[in-house]
């Protein structure tokens, strides 16, 4: 089914990407990153002594704070906190720098649809930026479904309005995976065919999520391209910084 989209983009089309690191002096890492009009800044701050409230002997700790644009922090700012911690806690190699915690912040500069989805992308890129061990790099996307079964990616924040249901992927990238040899395979199935996260919001069938999954899946391979140029110079195989 063909679909009419405001900005004229195909129901498969990202909206313009752009990422930039290294904009914060006084934190480890930071970075911007923006789909369209979304953009989104991300600090890394730590490893850090770790306080008594999530001391942990075997294990490092992963805070998340977000700051909306404007107003307090509400109960969808909380959801986000906790869906991004669980999400970092899941790529991040936690045993490295045991008792310790990073903070990552996350400030809104602008929400035009798909803020979670940017808000990941972003904290992924700042955690490189402030060589936190990682397991492997991830990219996130916002993939909505229409009443009339249609699903299209990366909405604005009007398309995400008009959709009954809505669900944020995030796929991780294989390719740069720092495991062992024969670790990326899980149940003999390759890192890429996974899934790290999956929230849906809205009534959603089976046949509709696995429509979905196949649609962002898809798309998260132009993500995890663009992630990775947009990295290049942090990562341990480059040698460009260098004494």
């Amino acid at each position: 089914m063909e679909v009419d989209r405001a900005d004229g983009r195909n129901p498969n089309q990202l909206r313009p990407l752009a990422c930039a690191c290294s904009i914060l002096h006084r934190a480890h890492g930071s970075a911007s990153w923006s789909q369209g009009d979304t953009k989104v800044l991300a600090a890394v701050y730590g490893p850090k002594a770790g306080t008594k409230k999530n001391e942990n002997p075997e294990k490092a700790s992963i805070e998340v704070i977000w700051k909306p644009r404007t107003g307090q922090i509400g109960k969808p700012e909380k959801e986000y906190e906790m869906i991004l911690k669980r999400t970092l806690q899941s790529i991040c190699i936690l045993t490295i720098n045991p008792n310790t915690t990073t903070s990552v912040i996350i400030q809104v500069v602008h929400d035009d649809g798909a803020l979670l989805p940017c808000a990941i992308n972003a904290a992924c890129a700042a955690l490189v930026d402030a060589g936190i061990p990682m397991k492997h790099l991830a990219v996130a996307i916002c993939c909505c479904l229409a009443e009339s079964g249609y699903c299209i990616l990366d909405p604005t924040k009007l398309e995400e309005q008009k959709m009954k249901a809505f669900a944020y992927l995030v796929f991780p990238n294989s390719i740069l995976s720092v495991l062992p040899e024969g670790s990326s395979l899980v149940q003999g199935e390759p890192m890429e065919h996974g899934i790290i996260t999956s929230v849906t919001h809205g009534a959603m069938s089976v046949d509709d999520y696995f429509h979905c999954l196949e649609r962002g899946r898809a798309a998260s391979a132009k993500l995890s391209d663009f992630l990775r140029r947009s990295l290049q110079s942090k990562l341990p195989g480059d040698l460009s910084k260098a004494g």
